[in-house]
């Protein structure tokens, strides 16, 4: 099950002692931050971590696969994320 926006809160709470308040603002802030920057186009990286950019996809003709039905999809940009080599090794690592 994925985790919330709540639980990374209330995990902060407790390894850090800061208040519920400031805890909300510091992920607030943090997911701002990251949001403002990509949608300038800007790429995030965080050491051991990951790095996020947005890359453009260009429009092109797909098919409905329940028909096969020709349809055009529209030029888009996309967010990609790419894990870093510390946080691969770690998840890889045989306990």
């Amino acid at each position: 099950m994925a985790m919330t926006k709540n639980e990374i809160i209330d995990l902060l709470y407790e390894k850090t002692g800061l208040t519920k308040k400031a805890c909300v603002s510091a992920v607030e802030s943090t997911l701002d931050i990251i949001k403002e920057e990509l949608g300038k186009g800007n790429p995030v990286r965080i050491v051991g971590f990951g790095k996020w950019t947005v890359n453009s996809k260009k429009e092109r003709i797909g098919r409905n696969p329940m028909t096969g039905e020709a349809i055009k999809i529209s030029a888009r940009k996309v967010v990609m994320f790419k894990t870093s080599t510390i946080l691969k090794d770690k998840l890889n690592k045989e306990d």
